[in-house]
């Protein structure tokens, strides 16, 4: 089969924010690309850059603070960031949209989900007020909401996290758009419903061959649902790979961290690893690669030189896993070693 059009394409994504004390890079050369039908997930801890990232995109970032320093972010091709705000208006939710982690911040308190929801078909669609209630039951049915028909006139809050998380899915939906960023989905969520929820999106996703962007720092919740995999720290990305690849043999410390901190039920009875130390100041960025405080592999030269995103390659020139070149990188100047373990 042909490869799928790339639908999203970020390139050399640069965001500051400037504050009292300083300038924090927030987002700090960041690259990625989305293909049609394609989940890419983006891992690392609070404050790695993940959601800045995903809101530059979706043209809602808060500026001031925040600013756009740099890069492009083309959506089949069109650099969304020459475009006035209007026509940004016109891309979010009808080609692109975004499901927020908090659904219960996230909704109008004040609105039933039927009005938010049909909201959409009003604003974009020019659908009539009665019409656009028969479409928001339409979306609460195809989310799996029980009664969907007696439920949509109730508010936000008279349902549950996993009910509040699936109507934001079902906003997200309403207009069919070609791809979906995903900001911690399953936040806050038992694991059953987690479960229920990712199912929910993975199944959606093929209906509609959408492309999909899934910002989590949850190891569990990408191994079934992901393709690729972006790893962010300190407002860059660290390591990119096809999913399987990530989890067999990490080729960056970081990554390899992350996985060990996943608690694994052959350890019964082991103290659980955590990556010592803490996420670095973005006012104040380490010289040289921004993990070497951390990094119990760092040398001389990880103090003193950023390191690049390698290829990460055999002497065949494929990837380690028997890849086409260019699928796997690592931002180590030691990846090799990492990859041995």
């Amino acid at each position: 089969m042909p490869p799928s059009p790339v639908l999203l394409e970020v390139r050399d994504l640069q965001v500051e924010f400037h504050t009292r004390e300083g300038v924090a890079k927030a987002v700090n050369g960041v690259t990625y690309a989305v293909a049609a039908g394609e989940t890419l997930a983006v891992l690392g801890e609070s404050g790695s850059g993940k959601s800045v990232t995903a809101q530059a995109i979706m043209g809602i970032l808060d500026t001031p603070p925040g600013r756009i320093a740099g890069g492009e972010v083309l959506f089949r091709g069109q650099d969304l960031l020459k475009l006035k705000e209007e026509q940004r208006r016109r891309i979010r939710g009808a080609e692109m949209a975004m499901i927020f982690q908090d659904a219960l911040s996230s909704l109008n308190p004040v609105l039933t989900v039927g009005a938010q929801l049909g909201e959409m078909f009003e604003v974009h669609r020019g659908t009539g007020r009665k019409q656009a209630r028969v479409r928001a039951v339409e979306l609460m049915d195809r989310v799996r909401i029980p009664a969907a028909k007696d439920r949509v006139n109730d508010y936000p809050h008279q349902f549950s996290g996993g009910m509040r998380q699936r109507i934001m899915i079902a906003m997200a939906l309403a207009l069919e758009p070609d791809l979906i960023i995903a900001d911690e989905p399953t936040t806050a969520l038992d694991v059953t419903v987690q479960a229920q929820v990712m199912d929910l999106l993975a199944e959606l996703q093929r209906e509609f061959n959408m492309g999909l962007i899934l910002i989590t720092h949850d190891l569990g919740v990408v191994a079934d649902v992901a393709d690729k995999i972006a790893v962010m720290y300190a407002g860059r990305i660290v390591e990119t790979a096809p999913v399987h690849e990530i989890y067999k043999r990490p080729a960056h410390p970081y990554t390899r961290g992350l996985l060990d901190s996943i608690p694994r039920l052959d350890q019964k009875g082991h103290e659980l690893y955590a990556i010592k130390g803490l996420p670095p100041n973005l006012l104040h960025i380490p010289p040289g690669c921004a993990f070497n405080p951390r990094c119990p592999r760092a040398r001389d030269v990880c103090r003193t030189e950023v390191p690049p995103l390698y290829e990460v390659m055999d002497e065949g020139g494929v990837t380690e896993e028997g890849g086409a070149a260019g699928e796997r990188r690592s931002a180590c100047h030691f990846w090799k070693e990492t990859l041995d373990g």
